[in-house]
């Protein structure tokens, strides 16, 4: 399933049209459960879309993150070192200590596993990314919304003739400007960091 795809599968998700059924939830509880279905459905379609050699990834990496993997090694060195103990018959012993070939072996496992992860992890960074960049869309238009309403709201009170003597209003109708917000933020934690360095 591709983007374009997704379009269709967000209206079923959220119960119908994506735009005139999305604000007529009738309960908390349906409300809910449409935000469910439509956090699900887009994480349908990014697993749908996955390659095989990330589908192959995820599932190697999900089992080396389980105790069926550590299971599965604990019995393997366990006889490994088992039939290679000095006191075993020679005809038996084919690693004698210090185990040299699965040392190998393990090392081979290790980068390769770790080659695995690395992929799992970069998709999932992705998969994050893209999770961020919605969130912070949807947090700006929040953001929006609210400065419109709040200038609304000024026109109202205005219109009635309402008394209008709390200062902080007039600094919250002033819409956010997210590039001198992430400069602010920068210029705080670095002057933190160069007190805390101090």
């Amino acid at each position: 399933m591709r983007n374009r795809d997704l379009n269709k599968v967000l209206p079923e998700a959220t119960g119908g049209s994506s735009e005139s059924g999305y604000h007529s939830a009738r309960s908390v509880e349906e409300l809910t459960q449409r935000n469910i279905r439509t956090v699900a459905a887009l994480e349908d379609s990014t697993r749908a879309e996955r390659s095989t050699a990330d589908c192959v990834a995820d599932a190697i990496a999900g089992f080396c993150g389980s105790m069926a993997f550590v299971y599965v090694h604990l019995i393997w060195f366990g006889c490994w070192i088992g039939v290679n103990l000095p006191f075993m018959p020679k005809a038996v012993r084919f690693d004698p200590f210090p185990f040299q070939f699965l040392t190998l072996i393990v090392s081979l496992e290790a980068i390769f596993l770790s080659t695995f992860l690395l992929i799992s992890q970069n998709r999932q960074g992705r998969l994050s990314d893209r999770r961020n960049h919605l969130d912070l869309q949807i947090n700006l238009l929040s953001e929006q919304e609210n400065s419109k309403m709040m200038t609304m709201l000024e026109s109202i009170q205005k219109k009635l003739g309402i008394d209008d003597s709390d200062p902080e209003i007039h600094v919250l109708e002033e819409a956010t400007e997210p590039n001198r917000l992430a400069a602010q933020i920068n210029e705080i934690i670095e002057n933190r960091e160069r007190a805390a360095a101090k």
